[in-house]
């Protein structure tokens, strides 16, 4: 039994984890740690956890306690964490945070998108988690960077959820001004164009073109729908082979000749993917969970690969029938 604890947890990513932790056949959740929630039950906070469990939060770190720590906290406060504390060094961990995301020589931490790093998640005892507009852009643009085919300008229209704001309240995460609204932010200079770059170089090893991204704000709570399109002189069945062949030993991730909705992902660690041409241009729809594939699925599918675990284990969770 994998014994779990979690650092930052009254977040929306941090509910989700426990959520899947809490049901997860082969992990034993040990500690959710919130100074500011400190001595309240964790249902006080993530109130779908009703009937599931009468933890509490706590200020305490009993690292001796377990086998992997999960990081649910703000961009910036992992890494004071790790410089501050003495954190063990057998210990597991995954951090959600944007900390160790980027290459660097003095970066432990393997980035970790299953899809891509796999063997190197496996083997790895520090991972930084992808964040969820990359995790959707990523997958689906992988094949063509494998095959050297990203060669023509990249065009990203990619929807969020309000949850992708996180759980403190924001003059655009209200949701008297979200609902009925729509608005876009931080057009071609988006903080995760930066790991999406070195996913897709990791790959293709040649100079990239330009990506231009557009994130949009939805008015809705879950999911990210992304739809990228580049030219490509290829035909549809010619990417549709590129794309199975690339993902037939990934289990979440769904390449279909049917269009894609939202709907079929909410809740799962699913992505889907679906492809069409359009003249010179192929156009690849892709979707995920923001928090579940983007966030805390993808977190525990990573614990999974480093403590050789079913990729699936656990993470088998179903979308609502309509």
């Amino acid at each position: 039994m994998i014994k779990a604890g979690i650092i930052g947890g009254a977040g929306y990513t941090a509910g989700e984890l426990i959520r899947i932790l809490l049901n997860h056949p082969q992990v034993e959740l040990i500690f959710v740690n919130s100074t500011s929630n400190a001595g309240n039950k964790l249902t006080d906070v993530h109130g779908g956890l009703l009937g599931e469990t009468e933890m509490s939060f706590t200020d305490q770190l009993p690292y001796n306690e377990i086998d992997v720590l999960f990081f649910c906290t703000a961009h910036g406060d992992t890494k004071k964490f790790m410089e501050a504390n003495d954190v063990p060094r057998h210990l597991r961990i995954i951090d959600l945070s944007t900390d160790y995301r980027h290459k660097a020589k003095e970066n432990e931490f393997v980035y970790g998108l299953p899809e891509l790093n796999k063997n190197e998640i496996k083997k790895a005892s520090r991972i930084a988690n992808p964040g969820c507009f990359a995790t959707a852009i990523q997958l689906g643009l992988l094949p063509l960077a494998k095959a050297g085919l990203l060669k023509s300008d990249i065009h990203i229209n990619a929807i969020t959820g309000s949850t992708g704001a996180g759980v403190k309240p924001s003059a655009t995460a209200h949701f008297s001004w979200r609902e009925n609204n729509i608005s876009v932010y931080k057009a071609f200079g988006h903080q995760h164009l930066q790991e999406i770059s070195e996913s897709l170089m990791q790959l293709q090893q040649t100079e990239l073109p330009e990506i231009n991204f557009i994130p949009v704000r939805g008015n809705f709570t879950r999911g990210i729908f992304v739809s990228t399109y580049l030219k490509y002189d290829g035909t549809l069945e010619d990417a549709a082979t590129l794309y199975n062949e690339f993902y037939k030993g990934s289990p979440f991730v769904i390449v279909t000749e049917k269009n894609i909705d939202l709907k079929q992902v909410v809740n799962t660690n699913k992505c889907a993917i679906h492809l069409e041409k359009h003249g010179n241009k192929l156009l690849i729809l892709s979707c995920i969970d923001n928090l579940v594939k983007g966030a805390s699925g993808q977190a525990v599918h990573n614990m999974n690969l480093i403590f050789g675990l079913d990729e699936t284990e656990g993470l088998m969770l179903k979308a609502s029938a309509f």
